[in-house]
């Protein structure tokens, strides 16, 4: 099966969440996503924990990653 029309194939939890807070920030990742591991004291470490055992948040997380186009290469 091909993964060629999958921006997130081969793109690993650790690197969306650090290219959406690059992005983004934590406050206005936050603004985009409401879950407190964007609010209350973030890190990345704390958010991939929180991620990984909730299916929902983390599909929002990927979601946000494709709509903002951050998996193309400048």
């Amino acid at each position: 099966m091909s993964q060629a029309n999958n921006p997130l194939h081969g793109v690993t939890l650790e690197q969306i969440v650090t290219a959406l807070v690059d992005h983004l920030g934590w406050p206005g990742l936050a603004k985009q996503i409401d879950i407190n591991c964007f609010k209350s004291d973030p890190s990345v470490k704390s958010s991939l924990k929180f991620l990984r055992k909730t299916p929902w948040a983390r599909q929002k997380v990927e979601e946000l990653f494709v709509a903002k186009k951050l998996y193309q290469k400048p």
